[in-house]
């Protein structure tokens, strides 16, 4: 698992504030207005929809919040425009970072992202400067005491998973990005309770990280993550655990 991966965990696992809660309920609000904009209200037949109808599940969100959010977007109630971006970038020790946004002010986005990179050792680029480092991928989480290595390992291969990897947590099954619903059904048909499943960038390489650069690369992740306007940071970083469990204590 990448640095990066290990970093996602690690923020997971933290308990939430109730600011935190409020900045994860407005991303996934966004997230459901603009999947259902662009693939309609049926989750069954918009996996865009139905991956963030289960995130937003999976934080508790009110259902009455959900049906909100997916009404803005079909138009059924009114709500703010947001136009989706993607930006690129270096961070310390030439780390490339790929991040999404939905914004109602690009210029102000990218603006505040740009100082951002700045301000820890970084620069953003342009587009294609790195998202060719990254592979777009399904990735379903099951944790340890969910189910039986052997096991998962057979339902997820045998349903078309591409890759399962042993970590500390538990199981992390690759999927490529359009089979990631299938794979999913098949392990919850055998039995397995998936903690989590997304569609993400995933780094073909990582690049070691360790002092002052590790740490400016971590405050890095922290302010792009918390900024309103972005969805999703990737990056290729591989940081010791230690070192990110105690930067983020």
């Amino acid at each position: 698992m990448s640095g990066h991966s290990k970093w996602s965990t690690i923020k997971r696992a933290k308990a939430k504030t109730d600011q935190e809660r409020g900045r994860i309920f407005t991303r996934l609000t966004k997230e459901l207005t603009i999947a259902a904009r662009h693939g309609g209200a049926d989750a069954d037949a918009n996996p865009r929809l139905r991956s963030a109808v289960d995130a937003a599940k999976k934080a508790n969100m009110p259902s009455d919040n959900i049906k909100r959010a997916i009404q803005k977007g079909t138009g059924e109630l009114p709500g703010v425009s947001y136009e989706e971006s993607s930006y690129e970038g270096y961070g310390p020790g030439g780390i490339a970072v790929y991040l999404e946004t939905l914004s109602d002010n690009k210029n102000r986005t990218v603006a505040e992202i740009r100082h951002m990179f700045a301000k820890f050792n970084g620069n953003l680029g342009e587009n294609g400067s790195v998202a060719w480092m990254f592979q777009r991928l399904g990735q379903i989480t099951v944790n340890r005491d969910a189910a039986d290595e052997d096991t998962l390992m057979m339902l997820a291969l045998d349903s078309g998973a591409s890759d399962v990897a042993t970590e500390d947590f538990g199981f992390v099954v690759t999927t490529e990005f359009n089979r990631l619903y299938d794979v999913k059904a098949a392990l919850e048909k055998g039995g397995v309770n998936v903690a989590e499943a997304t569609v993400a960038m995933v780094p073909q390489n990582t690049i070691k990280l360790e002092g002052k650069p590790a740490e400016q690369m971590l405050k890095l992740m922290e302010a792009l993550e918390g900024h309103d306007d972005v969805q999703n940071v990737y990056a290729n970083f591989d940081i010791d655990e230690s070192v990110m469990e105690q930067f983020d204590s």
